[in-house]
């Protein structure tokens, strides 16, 4: 039950930590989308899928 409990915290941090991060990223263009898929990537892996998805979005496009 632990485990479930942390693990819903941190989905519902990840769009909090989205917002943060396209706050200051705006200036640069490099604003990750905030969806589905990215709250639950962030949620489920915290900083290293943020930046797993800005790497991502900077050599993808």
């Amino acid at each position: 039950m632990k485990k479930i409990f942390e693990m819903f915290k941190k989905i519902v941090m990840a769009p909090f930590l989205l917002y943060v991060y396209n706050l200051i990223a705006m200036a640069s263009g490099y604003v990750v989308p905030i969806n589905v898929f990215n709250i639950l990537f962030v949620g489920v892996l915290g900083i290293p899928g943020l930046i797993t998805l800005v790497i991502y979005l900077i050599v993808g496009f």
